[in-house]
């Protein structure tokens, strides 16, 4: 009887979503791993092409960096014991606020805005820095 209870304990529902998040995890690192080759190899094309231009040029580098910082966000999830670091979301927000503004500043208010959204996630990732770690339950 106590062997069926620790057996059933084993595979309780949060264990269940756990393995499923896991699962779903590796899942979408190895197609972010693709998507980041694609990546690569549609910038060596460029670089080899004489018609790109500089913002298809810097375009393309943000969006491998994007891919890069996911994957590795994806790796630290299983390095920190399942937690997701929130400073990565941070780094991935930048990252992609500075993609949208290379890519979409020809409006000059949109361009200030996200600078703004830029300059708050940067006061963001400073408070964090600066508040003392401590996690409940600890």
């Amino acid at each position: 009887m106590n062997y069926v209870k620790s057996v059933l304990k084993q595979f309780s529902i949060p264990s269940l979503l756990q393995l499923i998040l896991n699962i779903s995890l590796i899942v979408l690192a190895v197609i972010l791993c693709v998507l980041l080759v694609k990546e690569l190899i549609h910038f060596g094309k460029m670089m080899l092409s004489a018609d790109s231009t500089l913002n298809e040029f810097l375009e393309a580098i943000i969006a491998f960096f994007l891919y890069f910082e996911f994957i590795a966000m994806i790796v630290k999830y299983f390095r920190e014991n399942y937690h997701f670091p929130l400073r990565y979301f941070l780094y991935i927000g930048i990252t992609a606020m500075v993609r949208l503004i290379i890519v979409d500043h020809h409006n000059p208010l949109n361009t200030l805005i996200y600078s703004g959204v830029i300059l708050i996630l940067i006061v963001s990732y400073y408070i964090i820095n600066k508040t003392p770690v401590e996690r409940p339950g600890k």
